[in-house]
């Protein structure tokens, strides 16, 4: 019993106790409707129905035989606390109802037979029983459903009848009809087998407390313990958890009042195990994880220090390991259900818990268990009865409750054979796989700081174990995160162990790796130890065997140098390539280009800075530079047969490199892709150190921020300092090639702003203060690219003044070539730009040449540019108003067809500058003008800024226009320019759109001849004329309303008939009575036949008002003669 399974938690103790069912009578085998009864019972369990465990038994089945009913405790002294038996035996063995299934139809022909038949099996089922309160149930597969209660007389007579012959009570008869609906009955059968088993195991919890009458604390005590349990475990099978708990805590505080000696500590650490993990399940069932926790802790305070045998301390760290591995799997699988855990109370604990007491179990089974003793010839482990009979019990002295061992002899051999048998634990796995579920908790619930740290312990376990490459990999994974938080301490105790096991594996690379970083500034060694390692490194580095690193185990040392005499006598090994960048060598690299850009007519210049942290100096083969453009690589190439390439420990050497750029890569980035120092030799072995970009390690970048708010902190400066300050150095890992600085002077003047659709001129001037000629001289001038592409579209730019921009020419003149520029001369050139919408635009000039220039003694060709930008505001020119009036100027909304009326148009400058309006003219479309040839009376007129020019044509709609619709009239044409611009600039011509007219139809025209002006008492004759446009004779009635201002004479009320195309003619003498402006007579104008047409419209055809001058004097003749 005592082998490494021992302390595993027997399944029935760990399972969920379902209450038992046994059925019989059922062939599963050969009869396809028992087969489908059974499936429907064990298949496909949800969670609602009820927990029940069945098994199918054969009738005859012969169940465990029941014990005599003990009357009496009186000298009874019990052997044990639990028999191993006990539990397993009420969860599969004993039912707590047998259900005996039978095929018997009401009204079957041959009802008697197989009803002696029935009660006979019956009779056999309780033969077996004999002693049990399992109760006994039948069931009658039917083959048709049955009638509702009270309806089949048949058959409640035969059931009272087989009750009766079966001895059973009407309530464990059952009828199990095989229709479709099988799972439903199925279910109902369940909860009827539910309440017969709740029945049975209440029974028992009676019986059982029935017992504690007869017991007295002297020589029972464990007996309480015993009976405590088995209620709580009925209870459980009753499903009563909240019963069973508190049983259950009874039961652990019994445990703990019996009195412990060495000979029974292990029975009762193993019996208040089992009780505290059921008291931990049935609180985490019940969701109190904090009651689980307290009971757990209280477990542990109460068991911590009851170790027993001092001779087998190492069973009760196995025990304590257990304990926490238990609960931590509970609180797992609680988890899984849907309870929360956090950060600072989560399994991972409990297993980091049980991995640390199967440690201290390793470490005391080294220091107990002695190697060389034989194992004892007769086996004290195994018992002579086949198994244990109580949990917790050794083998050879079962039963014995006695303070001291009744064979002292035998207890010896025990406990040697107990040592013997620890000795062949593997315990590197146990720990191992404990650790391994601690780190799966903590990085579920993200504390990398554990995970990390139970890593590193895993890492050890696999070293103790010899599994060097899960060592390696493990600890390879935590140094990064210790490297990244600057745990330097913690850092080179592993990087120390991770060297032990590069050394036993011969891993040549490993080994290497680890050498240098143990060299490193980061390595916490003491200088005896540092010296060692670097003496072990140039060793490998000369091909040789290192020596053997301490705390090695001399066991495996022999076989570690037979594998390194391998590894060396190999040939095409001995180079070695190591990306040092994730790591903190011994040797530190940081690289820079002098200057952030370089033009292409100076050498690009950079420096590459080595460092040296190990005890003693230490030379290099080679050192080379990559860059991203390879043809520059052979410029940053230096070997050890140049110079010395060696550096001193704790100094910084310079080293210097120096090229010329090609002129294509102007524009172009060069980056440093990787350095690279190689140590060793070609003789030997070669370790090229590689760095990617511009070189620094793991630790660099947090020492380069300490170390630049240290320098802001104190005010410190690397020109202050003798040498340089390591930390400080800045990588620069790339440069920007530019073109040379361009030696001429570009000057942009113009006018500004633009006017819209202008050109508007802007004039360059070049002038060259280069050395030598600058040859191929091209201008880029135009629109910067970049801005929106509608400004492209409404831009235009040419050479050409002569000619008026269109929408072909571009907004960007490419390369437009200038001939070649002396040093001193000076060239003009004119660009016009058009740009025909208005706001700000951004204008690109860029001026390009080339030169011969010497660099280093090269000569090279430079393309040099020389770009000015400049922004123009667009402005509008001038505003241009238009109306339409009538011929007495009277704003128009609507036009009469062939009636006369104006246009008026008022042009007012908007622009800075005077404006020279050379013509105007009108493009009509569906009016005509009403005059021969309108001229424009605006030639040569010139506009100053908010000044204004009017225009005014009569126009007239043709009689053929179609009256129903809205119609276009035209454009409004001014030709323009600047009045500053000579005569050779071309004239813009502007198009104003007029605007669209609502034709009117007008059936009847009239219009009045009168004279401009009456005077009063004088006749004034006014002439109405009538005029028909339609094809149809129309009625006119006419009525003059009198007015106050004037007499009249004529026709006061008339009515006309007016033929298609003919007009009538009314004649009325008005005579003023008032003097000024006065309201001339009304006329009411009716159209019966048009009574659609509006009135008032014709209306404003007439004169409403005129002006009458007051009466004159007329001289007579006295007053002549008078004079």
């Amino acid at each position: 019993m005592m082998s490494g399974s021992q302390w595993e938690l027997p399944p029935e103790l760990c399972c969920r106790p379902m209450a038992f069912v046994a059925l019989t009578g059922l062939d599963v085998v050969f009869n396809a409707v028992h087969r489908a009864i059974w499936d429907a019972f064990c298949a496909n369990r949800r969670a609602d129905r009820v927990p029940i465990s069945f098994k199918v038994l054969p009738g005859d089945h012969e169940y465990p035989k029941c014990r005599t009913k003990r009357t009496s405790y009186e000298w009874y002294i019990p052997k044990g606390i639990l028999k191993t038996s006990w539990m397993n035996k009420h969860l599969n063995l004993v039912p707590a109802l047998v259900v005996l299934f039978y095929e018997l139809d009401w009204d079957d022909p041959q009802w008697k037979e197989k009803q002696s038949e029935c009660a006979t099996k019956v009779e056999i089922v309780r033969t077996s029983l004999q002693g049990r309160n399992t109760k006994v149930a039948v069931v009658l597969i039917q083959k048709k459903t049955p009638l509702p209660p009270g309806e089949d007389l048949v058959a409640s007579e035969r059931a009272s009848a087989l009750c009766n012959a079966c001895d059973l009570s009407g309530k464990s008869l059952f009828v199990l009809p095989h229709t479709d609906h099988l799972v439903g009955y199925i279910i109902r059968l369940e909860n009827a087998f539910y309440e017969h088993a709740q029945t049975y195991y209440y029974t028992e919890i009676r019986r059982v407390k029935s017992h504690k009458e007869f017991l007295n604390k002297t020589t029972h005590q464990l007996l309480f313990v015993r009976h405590q349990f088995k209620i709580a475990f009925f209870s459980e099978l009753k499903q009563d958890t909240q019963n069973a708990l508190k049983y259950y805590r009874t039961a652990y505080s019994l445990v703990h009042e019996l009195r412990a000696h060495e000979t029974n500590m292990l029975e009762i650490k193993t019996l208040a195990g089992f009780i505290n993990y059921k008291i931990c399940r049935l609180c985490f069932q019940h969701n109190t994880p904090l009651d689980a926790i307290a009971q757990f802790r209280k477990h542990m305070d109460l068991c911590k220090k009851k170790i027993g045998s001092a001779e087998l301390a190492f069973e009760h760290s196995a025990w304590m390991s257990k304990q926490f591995q238990s609960f931590g799997e509970l609180f797992d699988e609680a988890i899984k259900l849907g309870l929360t855990a956090i950060q600072t109370q989560n399994p991972g604990f409990y297993y980091q818990q049980a991995a640390c007491y199967s440690q201290d179990r390793k470490q005391l089974a080294q220091q107990l268990c002695q190697a060389g003793v034989s194992y004892p010839s007769a086996d004290p482990l195994d018992p002579q009865s086949g198994g244990l009979d109580y949990y917790g019990q050794r083998p050879w002295r079962q039963g014995q409750q006695s303070i001291d061992p009744p064979d002292a002899e035998k207890e010896k051999m025990g406990i040697l054979a107990l040592q013997i048998k620890e000795r062949d634990v593997p315990h590197s796995e146990l720990i191992i796989a404990l650790l391994s579920n601690a780190v799966a908790q903590f990085k579920k619930y993200k504390c990398p700081r554990m995970k990390s740290h139970l890593m590193v312990q895993m890492g050890e376990e696999y070293y103790h174990a010899k599994d060097y490459t899960k060592a390696l990999k493990l600890l390879d994974y935590v140094m990064c995160d210790y490297r990244t938080e600057r745990w330097w301490a913690l850092l080179t105790a592993i990087l120390s162990t991770a060297l032990r096991c590069a050394y036993l594996m011969a891993s040549v690379k490993d080994y290497v790796i680890y050498s240098m970083e143990l060299l490193g500034r980061a390595s916490t060694l003491k200088e005896e130890q540092r010296s060692r390692i670097e003496k072990n490194l140039f060793k490998v580095l000369m091909n040789e065997v290192p020596d053997a690193e301490p705390e090695c185990d001399s066991s495996t040392v022999s076989a570690a140098r037979s594998l390194w005499t391998d590894r060396m006598a190999l040939s095409g090994s001995n180079e070695l390539t190591i990306e040092v960048q994730d790591y903190i060598p011994f040797i530190q690299c940081k690289a820079r280009f002098q200057s952030p850009s370089f033009h292409v007519d100076q050498p690009i210049q950079l420096q590459v800075f080595l460092r040296a942290d190990c005890p003693h100096p230490v030379s290099f083969s080679k050192l080379t530079v990559s860059l991203s453009n390879q043809e520059y690589n052979q410029w940053c190439d230096m070997e050890s047969s140049g110079q010395s390439l060696t550096l001193l420990p704790g100094k910084t050497r310079c080293y210097h490199f120096s090229f010329v750029a090609k002129t294509e890569d102007v524009g172009k980035k060069v980056e440093m892709t990787g350095i690279e120092v190689m140590l060793g030799s070609d003789s030997g072995r070669c370790v090229f150190l590689s760095w990617r970009g511009a070189g620094g390690d793991a630790a660099s970048a947090q020492e380069a921020l300490q170390a630049s708010r240290s320098s802001r902190r104190w005010g410190r400066g690397l020109e202050a300092r003798q040498e340089l300050d390591w930390d400080s150095l800045t990588l620069q890992h790339s440069t920007m090639i530019i073109s040379r600085v361009p030696k001429i002077c570009v000057q942009l003047s113009h006018l500004p702003p633009a006017l819209i659709s202008e050109m508007y001129c802007i004039r360059l001037t070049v002038q060259s203060h280069e050395d030598t000629v600058a040859k191929d001289v091209k201008l880029t001038a135009g629109l910067k690219p970049g801005q929106d592409a509608n400004l492209g579209q409404a831009t235009h730019v040419t050479l050409d003044q002569s000619v008026l921009c269109d929408d072909s020419a571009p907004s960007l003149l490419a390369d437009v070539p200038l001939g070649d520029l002396k040093p001193g001369e000076q060239l003009e050139k004119c660009v016009y730009v058009r740009c025909v919408s208005f706001g700000p635009r951004l204008f690109l000039f860029h001026v390009a040449y080339s030169m011969e220039t010497a660099v280093e003694g090269q000569q090279i060709i430079c393309r040099c540019h020389k770009d000015e930008t400049l922004t123009i505001e667009t402005v509008v020119p001038f505003e241009v108003s238009v109306k339409f009036v009538s011929t007495k100027f009277e704003p128009l909304e609507q036009v009469a067809v062939d009636i006369p009326f104006l246009l008026m148009t008022d042009i007012m400058s908007s622009s800075p500058w005077p404006l020279l309006l050379s013509s105007s003219s009108l493009q009509l479309l569906t009016v005509t003008s009403h005059t021969a040839q309108p001229e424009s009376q605006l030639q040569q007129v010139v506009l100053q800024t908010g000044e204004s020019a009017s225009e005014c044509f009569c126009l007239r709609c043709p009689p053929g226009t179609n009256s129903t619709n809205t119609v276009s009239t035209g454009q409004y044409l001014i030709s323009w320019r600047r009045k500053s611009c000579g005569s050779e600039s071309p004239l813009i011509q502007t198009a104003v759109s007029l605007p669209y007219i609502i034709l009117e139809p007008v059936p009847v025209y009239i219009h009045a001849d009168l004279p401009s002006f009456g005077r009063v008492r004088e006749s004034l004759p006014v002439r109405y004329h009538i005029e028909n446009r339609t094809a149809l004779v129309q009625e006119v009635e006419i009525a003059v309303e009198p007015s106050d201002a004037f007499m009249f004479s004529g026709l006061k009320q008339v009515h006309l008939l007016v033929l298609p195309g003919t007009q009538q003619h009314m004649l009325y003498n008005y005579y003023p009575l008032m003097a000024g402006y006065q309201t001339l007579p009304h006329l009411n104008i009716s159209l019966p036949r048009c009574p659609a047409s509006n009135v008032l419209a014709l209306r404003r055809f007439l004169p409403q008002r005129i002006f009458v001058k007051p009466q004159g004097r007329q001289p007579d003749d006295a007053s002549i003669a008078a004079a």
